[in-house]
């Protein structure tokens, strides 16, 4: 008896750490110490010195059931993305530049091309967010999971001044919500997806002429990363007073986190459009209004509230970002929470 007959395959295991290499040496930074395969990840702190007091900021979190999708289609090099996404994100949210990443991956067995493929994606959402993958594991836990499933997580550290994080210590009646576009679904609410379609690669690979794609395409659409949208109004000069990432709990339980004591969110509906994947979701599950906004992002992948001045300013600096912003909605006086009208 030995390790592999037990069902842990050590070779294979070096075999997906030589596959991944070329991907992971993409997300370097300058501040990157060693290579890939020491007992731990080392990232230089030296240009933290120039900060007057720097505050270190971070965010773990996976795909959920995400990766279900990711198995039925068997396309694997995507939800790297999402699971790099939900820890930069909420980094990005508090004012903090994401610095470092590191990707937790659970198997029933150790396929190395595809664990090179969901590497893959780790990488390309370090890239979009400027984070150095410096580190991660590959776990094989046979009898624990089925050999074709995995799971996926990840942890990041960033930076910022105190002085620029976001807090929403300075919100006031009248400040206006900026709300932008996400890709889609984005990585929350998947076990109320799942339980709406038939989840058999037939029908997510059946074409919609209202989502101008396949079911699958839309639904593993990566999470829109919002990192350099935010360093983009920054660096416009623009002060973001309160932000909030639209994950899991969606507008009504996200959008007061951002807000301080008596102050109240108002978000116009209307004010933007909603991506057809949710009129399918809601139409064919038969999900009341309420709940998709209490569960989805319902097309605003992330809200920031500035002053009326800086509208202009903002949604100029989120466009030449690449990314699509409106107007969706203003600040009054009142209880902390948030009213969709």
């Amino acid at each position: 008896m030995d390790y592999k007959n037990a069902g842990v395959d050590i070779e294979a295991g070096y075999r997906s750490v030589e596959l991944m290499k070329e991907h992971v040496k993409k997300t370097m930074r300058p501040e990157v110490l060693g290579g890939l395969g020491g007992f731990s990840g080392a990232f230089s702190l030296s240009k933290i010195k120039e900060m007057e007091d720097p505050v270190l900021l971070s965010g773990t979190d996976g795909c959920g059931t995400k990766v279900k999708l990711a198995m039925i289609l068997d396309k694997h090099d995507t939800i790297g993305i999402d699971a790099v996404a939900m820890c930069v994100n909420d980094i990005a949210c508090a004012g903090g530049e994401p610095l470092f990443f590191l990707d937790y991956i659970a198997c029933g067995k150790n396929y190395p091309e595809k664990i090179a493929d969901i590497v893959k994606g780790v990488a390309e959402g370090c890239i979009q967010s400027e984070a150095a993958l410096i580190g991660g594991e590959t776990a094989e836990h046979p009898g624990l999971m089925p050999e074709d499933d995995y799971d996926l997580a990840g942890f990041a550290v960033g930076v910022c001044d105190r002085k620029d994080m976001i807090t929403g210590e300075n919100l006031a009646e009248g400040d206006v919500l900026i709300g932008m576009a996400s890709s889609g679904v984005h990585s929350n609410g998947f076990s109320l997806v799942r339980k709406v379609f038939d989840m058999t690669r037939e029908s997510l690979d059946t074409y919609y002429d209202e989502l101008g794609k396949t079911l699958g395409e839309a639904l593993l659409a990566p999470t829109r990363i919002y990192v350099k949208a935010l360093k983009s109004v920054k660096n416009a000069g623009v002060k973001v007073k309160a932000c909030s990432h639209i994950t899991g709990g969606g507008f009504y339980e996200n959008v007061p986190r951002m807000l301080k004591e008596g102050t109240h969110a108002v978000i116009e509906k209307d004010s933007y459009p909603v991506p057809p994947i949710f009129d399918m979701l809601a139409k064919q599950g038969h999900v009341e209004e309420q709940m998709m906004y209490n569960t989805f992002n319902m097309g605003i992948g992330m809200v920031v509230a500035v002053d009326p001045k800086d509208v202009d300013a903002a949604m100029e600096a989120m466009k030449a970002a690449g990314d699509t912003p409106y107007v969706i909605g203003h600040i009054k006086a009142g209880d902390k929470g948030v009213t969709l009208c």
